[in-house]
């Protein structure tokens, strides 16, 4: 049997087994939760309003052994307003005071509609295994409200930056309370959406990652998938084709929420990317489709990036690690060990590690140029920013 992927969180997550669609069996593993001490009691509102008159490392506290903390995210222009995120912290051993300067952090990242460690890489075995600080995000639209979509999915840009605020903050903290980590020790991964996600943060923090796993993530927001088309993906992120919807995807939104689009990966590597990628993906993976992601590899390699492709086959399956070529790939905690664990192992002779600072600590601004405008990416707080800025405002 394989070993499922043990999560740890306040309350046990639901399974939305009515909605039998593809977002739903996004999920591929999905396990209940066991029992943390719930965030902290702060308003969402009060959260939120820390991110305009307090440093990032103020937001909250180390919690001293696993356990969840509420930090304030950057406004949606879908639903305008206060918004916070919860975020669940796992320690080696599950005590802060086991975080020594050899400690890495590690984001591990949920699927479309699930919540905290749903579809990914166990944040238990992570900490564990890796001496990381595993982090686990409720980035924008988990859960429900994800299945629900009362606005289109947001296909990773916010969502990114939800989950690059966990690490910058966790980053910051430790430095304020003087607890020595490794800062060359970053990695990511996640599951599904989770996969688009961890793709999407080394995209907005090109400088911070030694390595990232996607595990059959969605490699681009095509037209199938972003306006429910039929053929292809299942998939329907509920965007507008008409430029007079609140929902319009306008062709940079679009551009940039592409993992393969040729220029912006171009702009990636331009920007000093040494992140180590490993793309683990079925080939018959239907609901974020095996083309998609043969593409975004293929147009990776040309932009000279660091990327090891592990495209499933028959013969790739042996009942514990990988199970299926399709979308729930196998044991999705055992994926990340056997792809990339020895890179990531402390005591590992190919252990990698990164010597540059990471953008949080960076505190500068990224460009990246698309057909109608730009995305500026601002880390001058020591945390990101997201803001598109139109050709016409710039002229």
């Amino acid at each position: 049997m394989p070993i499922r992927s043990r999560c740890t969180a306040a309350r046990p997550n639901r399974l939305w087994i009515p909605l039998l669609t593809a977002a739903t069996l996004l999920g591929g593993l999905l396990t209940a939760d066991s029992h943390l001490p719930a965030a902290d009691a702060t308003s969402a509102a009060s959260s939120e309003a820390k991110a305009e008159t307090e440093a990032v490392e103020e937001w909250a506290q180390l919690p001293e052994k696993n356990g969840r903390v509420t930090l304030p995210a950057q406004e949606w222009r879908h639903f305008p307003g206060p918004r916070s995120i919860e975020v669940t912290v796992h320690y080696p051993g599950g005590q802060l005071q086991n975080v020594t300067a050899e400690t890495g952090l590690m984001l591990t990242l949920h699927n479309w509609g699930g919540t905290h460690c749903v579809g990914t890489a166990s944040p238990t075995y992570l900490a564990e295994n890796f001496n990381v600080i595993a982090l686990c995000v409720n980035y924008l639209q988990s859960g429900r409200e994800g299945i629900d979509l009362k606005a289109p999915y947001d296909f990773g840009l916010l969502q990114a930056t939800d989950a690059l605020r966990a690490l910058s903050w966790a980053a910051h903290r430790l430095r304020a309370d003087e607890k020595p980590f490794h800062p060359g020790r970053v990695y990511v991964t996640g599951g599904s959406g989770g996969g688009n996600v961890t793709l999407m943060a080394v995209r907005l923090a090109p400088r911070t990652f030694t390595v990232a796993i996607d595990m059959c993530g969605m490699a681009r927001l095509s037209d199938d998938i972003a306006f429910g088309q039929p053929g292809g993906s299942g998939l329907n992120a509920k965007w507008s084709q008409d430029p007079t919807s609140s929902h319009w995807l306008s062709p940079g939104h679009q551009q940039i929420r592409d993992l393969g689009d040729e220029s912006i990966l171009a702009a990636t590597k331009k920007h000093g990317c040494t992140t180590k990628f490993f793309v683990v993906h079925g080939t018959t993976d239907s609901t974020c489709p095996f083309a998609d992601a043969r593409r975004m590899v293929e147009h990776m390699q040309a932009a000279e990036l660091d990327v090891t492709p592990h495209f499933l086959t028959d013969d790739d399956l042996d009942g514990k690690i990988f199970t299926s070529t399709g979308h729930p790939l196998g044991n999705r905690t055992l994926i990340v060990q056997h792809v990339a664990g020895e890179l990531m192992q402390p005591d590992s002779t190919k252990a990698v590690l990164r010597s540059t600072p990471a953008d949080y600590d960076r505190r500068d601004s990224l460009d990246y140029p698309t057909s109608d405008g730009r995305f500026v990416i601002d880390w001058t707080a020591g945390y990101p920013m997201v803001q598109f800025v139109a050709q016409s405002e710039d002229n």
